[in-house]
């Protein structure tokens, strides 16, 4: 389906008789998209959601690439943490997902970290986070009510190697 995730009609009519939402979502007005598939969801008795938002939003991301990634994207990050809000709020089961800077690399090789740990690495595979969504997927108990973000391993440095 195409559509709008902010018409109201259009995304309950993609969720009737859904099991799990996944949103990987992008814009300034982020939030606004966020509490669209809320309620969404909340209307249509979707009660699984994975959504995709960002590293840094809860100002996680520690030393020199956390500098270097606030410097880039600190600002843009608001909406970001606003649909972090909305969802934790929102009493739906929910996974969020905090990748690294993504990269096109074949491999899948991650490991994840909590909400309130120090975020670890600078980059993870498109593929990597696409095989975490499919764990959740195929496991809807699997990290309900976390907050997990998502790097390759041994991928520290002061800024992402493909920088």
């Amino acid at each position: 389906m195409t559509g709008n995730v902010l018409d109201k009609r259009f995304l309950q009519q993609a969720m009737a008789g859904q099991d799990i939402v996944y949103a990987n979502l992008i814009g300034e007005d982020l939030d606004v998209q966020a509490r669209s598939v809320i309620a969404a969801m909340q209307a249509t008795d979707v009660g699984r959601l994975v959504f995709v938002l960002s590293l840094g939003i809860y100002d996680e991301v520690p030393g020199q690439f956390g500098e270097w990634n606030r410097a880039l994207i600190g600002g843009d990050l608001k909406p970001y943490r606003r649909a972090a809000d909305a969802i934790e709020a929102s009493g739906l089961r929910y996974t969020i997902l905090r990748p690294a800077w993504l990269t096109d690399e074949d491999e899948v090789d991650y490991e994840t970290t909590a909400r309130g740990e120090p975020f670890k690495g600078t980059v993870v595979s498109r593929k990597s986070v696409a095989d975490l969504v499919a764990k959740v997927v195929a496991a809807p108990e699997l990290h309900v009510g976390s907050s997990l973000g998502v790097n390759k391993p041994g991928s520290d440095g002061d800024k992402p190697y493909l920088m």
